[in-house]
């Protein structure tokens, strides 16, 4: 019985002996597998670089063409037939005033007119006669003169009348408000029923082509500012838009076509107003109100005089490899043979060198090129060289 009872138990601790070592056989076999296909993210090395000096603003886009519409003849608003978001024709009607008052005007004139055509016409007759019966010796010298006088009144008269019809007509015509431009507006100040007087805002129109982007520099930057406008170095930021993919195009930096500022400073805040025309192609894409970047560059300098000199030694990195969440901007740094988020204070974007860094990164530091792939499980880095298959993994660092 005994014997029976010890085979049993041999039998029983060799089958879990063998499950042990098939689940330890099999661990390590999910290792290996996730070793070989663990991610891998290039990375590169920060660096401090000779940049242009200069700075980054936020601007606002505004239509170079925008009006506050108002009527120039008085009395109740009779009809609006447009609203804010509406796209309009130069010509097309906008709104009417009650016009009772300037119909009653035309009438009026017309009236005056008919009136000194008719007394024209006497006097004309008159003046004929008389200068038919001075011409025989019936009447004086005097009589013509009188005779001419009344012509020449008459003639003053109707004249008179010819201008008060046209005013008539321009107040009648005054009554239809049209647009003055083709555009499209942006708000509505009144509705039907309301009062509408000389000078009170009816609506603000806008021509969606071409636009500006109008930028606030503080004063302690104006010269720098000046001194990129002369080297024609102020660009502005165009925000990146969905491609078919699903993905956005990259932001691309562009040039503005014009560029002036205001020749005041604002009392208040201290600041001089930049309006920067922007190119129509570009243009087409963005909305008034829409907040870009404008950079302003001050062009790398050749001379050696260390007070006219623009090159400054920057950090700089990849722009692409900047993260952004909410209001956390990171980067992904290798540390031992893995990544770590360091938290960063930007700069200026420096185009093509990369963006500046002002806080958050050491010289040297590898930063990975995919922040979304840096933030996976496993990831590992890899530098990244000229030569994609010279790539080689980053050695642990030791212990």
């Amino acid at each position: 019985m005994n014997a029976m009872y010890v085979s049993q138990l041999s039998q029983l601790n060799r089958r879990q002996s063998l499950q042990i070592a098939s689940v330890l056989v099999g661990g390590l076999l999910t290792s290996i597998v996730w070793a070989q296909t663990a991610v891998q993210v290039p990375v590169v090395s920060a660096q401090m670089k000779s940049v242009g000096v200069g700075f980054e603003l936020d601007g606002v886009i505004q239509p170079v063409k925008q009006s506050t519409i108002s009527s120039q003849a008085s009395g109740r608003i009779a009809t609006l037939t447009v609203k804010a978001g509406d796209k309009v024709k130069a010509g097309q009607v906008l709104a009417t005033v009650d016009d009772r008052e300037s119909q009653t005007g035309v009438q009026r004139s017309q009236a005056q007119m008919a009136q000194a055509q008719a007394e024209l016409s006497n006097a004309l007759a008159n003046f004929n006669r008389t200068k038919e019966l001075q011409a025989k010796g019936f009447v004086s010298k005097a009589a013509l003169d009188t005779a001419e006088s009344q012509f020449k009144s008459a003639t003053a008269a109707k004249d008179q009348a010819n201008a008060g019809a046209k005013q008539s007509a321009l107040a009648q015509g005054f009554t239809r408000v049209t647009a003055p431009y083709d555009g499209w507006v942006l708000q509505t100040h009144a509705e039907a029923g309301d009062l509408a007087v000389p000078g009170k805002p009816l609506l603000t129109l806008y021509a969606p082509l071409p636009l500006r982007a109008v930028v606030q520099v503080p004063m302690s930057r104006a010269s720098t500012a000046t001194a990129a406008a002369n080297a024609g170095a102020i660009e502005v930021k165009m925000p990146s838009l969905p491609t078919a993919d699903g993905s956005n195009s990259p932001a691309q930096w562009i040039r503005p076509v014009s560029r002036s500022s205001v020749p005041t400073a604002d009392a208040v805040s201290q600041t001089v107003e930049w309006r920067l025309e922007l190119p129509t192609e570009a243009a087409k894409t963005l909305l008034p109100g829409q907040q870009v970047r404008v950079r302003f560059t001050v062009a790398n300098s050749t001379s050696t005089n260390a007070n006219t000199n623009k090159q400054a030694n920057r950090m700089v990195g990849p722009s692409t490899a900047v993260l952004r969440r909410g209001e956390l901007t990171a980067l992904y740094v290798v540390s031992g043979d893995a990544f770590a988020l360091k938290a960063v204070r930007l700069g200026a974007d420096q185009g093509e060198s990369g963006v500046e860094v002002l806080a958050g990164l050491d010289e040297n530091d590898l930063v990975a090129l995919d922040p979304v792939k840096a933030g996976l499980k496993g990831a590992k880095p890899i530098i990244q060289n000229s030569k994609p298959a010279a790539a080689s993994v980053v050695a642990p660092a030791a212990k």
